[in-house]
């Protein structure tokens, strides 16, 4: 009854004042200390478990930051830490920390908080990490739409707030260092991507030293990553190579593609094979007409979420662009299943001829390829430039000496997701491969563009690399 009572008032009781003593309103450049109370402490119910857990919030994370209100993090700490006590075989000192972003279509991110609120009835990543006893911190990022939000701010801020940890990691409630776990979807899973790929590069010293972050490292130990929107000046190729022939796009109302847009599909997907083929993946290629090894293994990754469905008693039977014989999944037609998910975004799809899609403001309005710059039909027309087009690709980075890429990645594309490509997380997990880390990665039955949809095999997963 009294676990019935606390669920239904969705507890989050106040032990303490949250007024903040001026070691935390005065930024990174001072020491950072964390007295008893200088704290918020909180219960909360998450699924059947009650987890108390103590906050640190809004504290800054650069010295000099463009945009005070975003550039803070937050801090939560499972209670048990402060008695010695242990939760999931983890300790305050072996407790891995749980980085999660809230990045969605390049603009800026707040802060996650632990809650109740998950979109899929269940306690939010954040809640769901203090109940296996991790440590949870949630940095504010920021993006497109604020005035000192345009690339590369984002993955600047993200770096920042690992270097503040690094630079803290002795101060610190509890929390291993040397067991960052990024996560995020969609943009923030291009930003999981670029944090997990780009440790240390040099490439980034100048915008990290603008907003006055940490001398320190900012390489993590694994990246959680859910449908990335990554990979830009390449992405509009590998999506008309799914979606060529399927000229109505759903970006609000369905509309038809005009004569300019069916040209840029027809081109872009003719120029696919080439760039895949030039990566060299382990034997993964294509011929001139779009068909080959890759073809078949991104198929099969379609086979495989199908057969994992049907495994757990969901119908998957009926569907035109899948071959089901008894109770084996056969094979997919990726021409079919392109009609069957229905195209979301009209040619080019990332780097829009009008020059106005959301990656194309994240360049500060402006082309981020070739193609779209020769063929715009903006009023004025202008290319991005070439080093924030290149240190916004996590692609450029992998296996690339001076640079410590995480080692264990986790990739999930939904099988309904249409606003990008299945190849593009598919490329990156064998790019990861071929460089030597260890790459998971699987397309996921009945599932849009989404995220964090999977919290128990999620913490599993990060269980067996932590552990």
């Amino acid at each position: 009854m009294r676990v019935k009572l606390l669920c239904a008032a969705a507890i989050a009781v106040s032990l303490c004042s949250c007024s903040f003593g001026a070691d935390f309103a005065q930024g990174p450049a001072d020491s950072i200390t964390m007295p008893p109370g200088n704290r918020v402490s909180q219960t909360m119910l998450a699924g059947d478990k009650l987890v108390t857990f103590r906050s640190w919030l809004d504290i800054p994370y650069v010295e000099k930051p463009s945009e005070p209100e975003y550039q803070r993090l937050n801090i939560y700490v499972p209670e048990e830490y402060f008695s010695g006590a242990s939760v999931n075989g983890y300790t305050a000192k072996t407790a891995p920390i749980f980085l999660p972003n809230g990045v969605g279509g390049y603009m800026p991110g707040k802060q996650f908080i632990p809650a109740n609120d998950s979109r899929h009835g269940t306690p939010n990543a954040s809640l769901y990490a203090l109940s296996r006893g991790y440590v949870v911190v949630t940095p504010a990022i920021r993006g497109r739409t604020l005035a000192n939000g345009k690339a590369p701010a984002l993955i600047v801020d993200y770096k920042a707030a690992v270097r503040w940890l690094r630079h803290n990691k002795d101060k610190l409630p509890a929390g291993d260092t040397e067991k960052i776990i990024s996560d995020g979807l969609s943009a923030g899973g291009a930003l999981s991507s670029l944090l997990g790929a780009t440790g240390n590069a040099k490439e980034y010293e100048p915008y990290l030293k603008e907003v006055g972050a940490y001398d320190e490292r900012d390489d993590i130990f694994a990246s959680a990553v859910y449908c990335p929107i990554t990979n830009l000046e390449n992405a509009d190729m590998p999506y008309e190579w799914i979606f060529n022939g399927v000229n109505t796009y759903h970006m609000g109302p369905a509309r038809e593609m005009d004569d300019n847009m069916k040209a840029a599909s027809e081109a872009l997907k003719k120029a696919f094979p080439a760039y895949l083929n030039s990566l060299n993946l382990g034997g993964y290629m294509l011929d001139e007409n779009g068909n080959g090894s890759f073809r078949k293994y991104i198929e099969g990754l379609y086979v495989a979420a199908a057969q994992k469905a049907l495994d757990a008693g969901e119908n998957v039977r009926g569907l035109d662009w899948l071959t089901v014989e008894g109770d084996k999944v056969t094979g997919a037609d990726l021409a079919k299943y392109a009609v069957w998910a229905t195209r979301m975004k009209a040619a080019p799809a990332f780097d829009s001829l009008n020059m106005k899609s959301y990656e194309n403001n994240e360049f500060d309005d402006k082309h981020f390829t070739e193609y779209s710059y020769k063929h715009s039909t903006a009023e004025k027309p202008a290319m991005a430039d070439a080093e924030k087009i290149y240190i916004m690709n996590p692609m450029n980075f992998i296996g690339r000496e001076g640079v410590k890429t995480a080692k264990f990645w986790r990739i999930r594309h939904g099988v309904k997701d249409r606003d990008t490509s299945i190849a593009v997380p598919a490329i990156l997990a064998l790019k990861l491969k071929q460089a030597g880390y260890d790459a998971d990665v699987a397309a996921v039955w009945n599932v849009p563009h989404d995220g964090n949809y999977d919290l128990p095999e999620l913490f599993a997963w990060i269980d067996s690399i932590c552990k």
